[in-house]
Parts: C-alpha cells; structure tokens; sequence
C-alpha cells in the first residue's frame, strides 16, 4: 500500500488535491481586458469591510464577445469572477467584413451610444469602456459615440447589448418573409 502524508490535504473521492501552483490556467484561446475596478466598502456594526468589483470583456476577435462582473475581498479573485461570467455570456456578432451591418443606438440606463459602420480603414474610433468590448468582438473598423452618462459599467452594457441586436440584410429579409433584392 502506498505511504500517504497525514498532513495532504484530500479531496471527497479521496485523491490528493494538488498544490495551486501545479495547476495551469487553461487556454481557450480568448483575449481577456479588465475594463474596471471598483473599490465598495459594506458598513457593519465594527466598521467598514471592503471588497472589489471587477467589470470584465472577453473575446475571440472573430465575432464573440462576453461581458461580466465580478465581486471579491481581493482584486485577482473579483477579475477571475468576472472573466467566468463573461465567458458564461458570450455572444455572436453579426459583422459585414470589418465592420457592422448598420448604425444602431442603444440605451441602457443613463448611457446612450451609438455605433456607426465605417469604411475600411478606419480603425475604431471609440472612447471610454466601448473600445475593449468593440476590439474584442473583432471589429475593425467603427465609430463609436457615448452620450449622456460616462459610467463604464453601463457603457460597456449598452454597447454589447446593440452588438446583440445587429442584424444582416439577410435576417432582416428573413424576418419579413421577402428577398434582399425587395428591401
């Protein structure tokens, strides 16, 4: 029988767990942006207990992308959180070559933005927390404007919300029940 150390932690199947450092992170081909962090502190009767919150984007450049949030007592642990989530939420992109199909605006709470398709060449004109979500979807070339409210968290929602809703004039064809060439 082989000699087991009395101090090795086991798990319920009764292997040994392994130390953390052994353990690889896994490589599934994602590019990963911490978009933001947030320090929110919970008032208790012995004071206050702090926590972070991490707003995270993951995507593929080639037409997926995910957004997610994540919270913590430690930054590493809130943005580990928040990359699972987001790839838990992973969309597609309906994309015509480098581009979007057409311009959209999308709402979400108090922030407005507006995406415009651009001709090849453009690159991505976008400012605050749009750009990771637009980069990451494999958008190439956009312009992208934030209206109203520069809060980050609804920003980064509003924009990955009117990448959901785009459509191809294809869809849209399929949608009303005509051909392209009618539209």
């Amino acid at each position: 029988m082989a000699e087991v150390n009395k101090n090795e932690k086991r798990r319920s199947d009764n292997k040994p767990r392994g130390k953390r450092e052994d353990r690889k992170p896994v490589d599934d081909g994602l590019d990963k942006v911490r978009v933001d962090v947030r320090l929110v502190q919970k008032v208790i009767k012995g004071g206050r207990t702090p926590s972070y919150s991490a707003l995270c984007v993951v995507g593929d450049r080639k037409g997926r992308v995910g957004i997610g949030t994540g919270k913590a007592r430690e930054v590493a642990n809130a943005t580990e959180k928040g990359f699972n989530a987001a790839k838990k939420n992973m969309i597609t992109v309906n994309l015509a070559g480098t581009t979007i199909p057409h311009e959209i605006t999308m709402k979400y709470g108090a922030s407005i933005v507006k995406l415009m398709p651009a001709k090849q060449g453009t690159g991505v004109i976008a400012g605050g927390a749009a750009r990771p979500v637009l980069e990451l979807a494999g958008i190439k070339d956009i312009t992208a404007k934030n209206h109203r409210s520069n809060n980050k968290i609804n920003t980064v929602r509003a924009t990955f919300e009117a990448l959901k809703t785009l459509q191809t004039a294809e869809q849209v064809a399929e949608n009303r029940g005509k051909k392209v060439e009618e539209l």
